[in-house]
């Protein structure tokens, strides 16, 4: 059986963030596309080396940022919406967290439920809605 479990047993979550070292984190804009932000992490080499900085693609989110404001509470902002409402989706009403969703465990290994959520969203029924459909130009009827 579980053991019920307080709120004041919930602990806060703890979140590394901050620059990685040696490198900086950056952002490209694909050209005419001045509202897409492709992140990247320019590495510093050794001086001694003669070498410039290089780039490689940084897949590490906002967390390594040093300029987001990163608030467990408040979730990340959702850059992405403006995209996904363009498709053929819909919002609907998610379900509430469930015991096994969090490997039936209780007390501090319990995952956090946070009062912000947004609606998660689905796809409608025969609509494109993986960039791969839309890439390849299905159609559906």
């Amino acid at each position: 059986m579980n053991k019920i479990t307080r709120k004041s047993e919930l602990e806060m979550p703890k979140v590394t963030t901050g620059p990685l070292p040696a490198s900086t984190k950056i952002y490209t804009e694909p050209d005419g596309h001045a509202d897409i932000r492709v992140p990247f992490r320019e590495i510093a080499l050794d001086e001694k080396s003669g070498e410039a900085p290089f780039h490689v693609y940084d897949s590490s989110g906002p967390y390594t940022d040093a300029t987001a404001d990163i608030d467990v509470q408040r979730g990340l902002p959702r850059i992405r919406d403006s995209w996904i409402k363009e498709r053929a989706v819909e919002q609907y009403e998610g379900r509430a967290i469930q015991p096994e969703d969090n490997g039936n465990v209780a007390g501090r290994h319990l995952a956090r439920d946070f009062g912000h959520k947004t609606a998660p969203y689905r796809g409608l029924p025969g609509k494109p809605l993986t960039q791969l459909e839309r890439a390849r130009g299905h159609h559906y009827q």
